[in-house]
């Protein structure tokens, strides 16, 4: 690991904080799917789009459970479930961790990198959670860090993080590993190859 990009990242990630908050004004509501949330009146969609979140699929938006959850602890969306009605935040991160067993570390990583003003969409596999792209970037460049979500105390395989690694450096990316510790605080660390020559 590289302690001077750590030290960088931690230390750039830490200033701004609440950098580019989000307006409360949006009152979005949505309906819970199995992959997410999905929201359909045109102008959410185009309004959520432009701000670095969901896939469009025809004329809608599907919402990660990440993204969500974030919007619904903003007070921006409002979920309702086809079956129960309205659904509120604990409601929805049961639905998440009954699908993700690591649903609060990959929030709680989601939430911070949000709430210092980066645009965080999804990862694309091989362990990788989300792709982070700098504060003005996106749409306009590639991300710049992958981030892997960790809880403290849970070990991660050397293969997995070696796979990941892998992947970052073939894509010409920085993986940088979230760990929520046990007072469920997210600290970053670069992860880079060690070469002992």
């Amino acid at each position: 690991m590289n302690k001077t990009t750590s030290y960088w990242l931690m230390v750039k990630m830490s200033t701004n904080k609440e950098n580019a908050p989000e307006s409360s004004e949006l009152s979005i509501r949505g309906l819970l799917e199995e992959k997410g949330v999905k929201i359909s009146k045109r102008q959410h969609v185009d309004e959520l789009s432009s701000r670095g979140y969901g896939v469009s699929e025809d004329d809608t938006l599907l919402l990660t459970f990440c993204e969500a959850l974030y919007l619904v602890d903003k007070g921006m969306l409002e979920v309702e479930d086809k079956k129960r009605g309205k659904t509120n935040f604990q409601k929805l991160l049961q639905c998440y961790e009954g699908i993700d067993g690591n649903a609060w570390a990959r929030y709680l990583a989601y939430r911070d990198l949000r709430s210092r003003g980066y645009v965080v969409r999804e990862g694309f596999g091989l362990g990788v959670d989300f792709r982070v792209y700098e504060r003005g970037e996106y749409s306009k460049d590639t991300a710049k860090y992958l981030i892997l979500s960790i809880q403290e105390g849970k070990p991660i395989s050397l293969e997995d993080l070696n796979n990941a690694l892998q992947q970052c450096q073939s894509l010409k990316k920085e993986l940088i590993l979230a760990v929520m510790n046990r007072r469920g605080e997210v600290v970053y660390y670069a992860v880079s190859q060690l070469n002992l020559a």
